[in-house]
């Protein structure tokens, strides 16, 4: 049976209403201004196109390395707690609380020529990240490998272990228990951890203008032809912002029974 739906105090009702209008007044404001009538022309030009196709592919690297590596760590987080536990939360939660812009510049001191490793990979793998399409995949990675790893994370720690007891005793190995039985029942979090990990790369500009730089054709995602042309196009970057928006609307629409479960 349905609640009944309680009544909300007005000293309640009215900052929550202030607080929707917040949120929803820099829609209303590219809704309003957009050039509806040029945005076909706006969104189909040659630096637009280019902007999107690396957009992306380098979003859907970033999320399948975020699937790659971060199902692995998930996991191993979803196990047990302890300190070291607890220190790799810590490092794998930080980059989603620092400003982008600082972990571009860890990559940069960490993956660059002169960096921790960066050096030896030129020299040894003549691998250069820095100011590359490569690069811009890692830093997207970098900032959307958190999400992938705290909603996996949830999905696993939600998950009755019981199921997995039951196919052991009848001989299944750890790993096949957790291919056969674990994945499939933990697949809604798998899905929408990769859905949210891509959706932050495809937004990602701090790191990716700090690490990757903005070269176009080379580095220049969507986020930084926004910022390109708000410049000197302003109405190409009212169109470029519509798209994004139009996108992590699809997202959210996609995600809708995870994240909101009375959703339909």
């Amino acid at each position: 049976m349905n609640r009944p739906r309680e009544a909300t105090p007005l000293l309640l009702a009215v900052p929550a209403a202030l607080a929707g209008v917040f949120f929803l007044l820099p829609l209303v404001g590219l809704l309003a201004q957009a050039p509806w009538q040029e945005l076909p022309a706006l969104l189909s030009t040659s630096a637009t196109l280019e902007a999107a196709w690396l957009s992306v592919v380098c979003s859907i690297a970033a999320a399948l390395l975020s699937l790659l590596l971060g199902l692995p760590l998930a996991t191993w987080l979803a196990q047990g707690t302890g300190g070291l536990r607890t220190f790799v939360r810590v490092l794998v939660t930080l980059p989603m609380v620092l400003p982008p812009v600082v972990g571009g510049v860890g990559l940069l001191l960490a993956f660059g020529r002169n960096g921790l490793v960066g050096g030896a990979l030129e020299r040894w793998f003549a691998i250069v990240l820095p100011f590359s399409s490569a690069g811009v995949v890692l830093a997207a990675t970098y900032v959307a490998m958190p999400f992938f790893v705290l909603t996996v994370e949830s999905g696993l720690r939600s998950f009755d272990r019981r199921y997995t007891e039951a196919a052991a005793t009848l001989g299944a190995t750890r790993w096949r228990a957790f291919r056969t039985v674990t994945l499939p029942m933990i697949g809604p979090s798998l899905r929408a951890g990769v859905l949210v990990a891509w959706a932050r790369a495809l937004g990602e500009f701090g790191a990716t203008i700090t690490f990757a730089g903005n070269l176009a054709g080379e580095t220049r995602t969507l986020p930084l032809a926004v910022f390109v042309a708000l410049e000197n196009e302003p109405d190409a970057a009212i169109a470029l912002s519509l798209l994004l928006v139009g996108v992590a609307a699809a997202v959210l629409f996609l995600l809708r029974r995870h994240w909101f479960p009375t959703a339909r």
